[in-house]
């Protein structure tokens, strides 16, 4: 089992003049969940569990460069739980034909 990932960005972040260029996530929480609550529409949900797990403010997390995005989400999959990683794999096979 994962507990942490540690995630270097391609295209590195400035926030409050500090250059952020690597991430360190832990196993998502149920707070990490609540997190998702303080903003409105889904993706900045999404990006909110994130910046939770990271310990990051928000606008780092949505100031990344959509490649890195994509990478982090597929290299934080470990931490999501059984549910989280069955739905992504579920996703990635595609509609089922009938």
């Amino acid at each position: 089992m994962t507990d942490i990932v540690e995630f270097r960005l391609d295209w590195p972040v400035e926030f409050k003049g500090e250059k952020i260029e690597a991430l360190t996530f832990r196993r998502r929480k149920a707070k990490d969940l609540v997190a998702m609550d303080a903003v409105k529409g889904d993706m900045a949900k999404t990006m909110a569990m994130y910046a939770s797990m990271c310990g990051k403010p928000l606008p780092v997390i949505e100031d990344m460069d959509a490649d890195d995005f994509e990478r982090m989400v597929e290299a934080t999959l470990p931490l999501m739980g059984k549910t989280a990683a069955a739905m992504v794999e579920r996703q990635a096979k595609g509609p089922v034909s009938h």
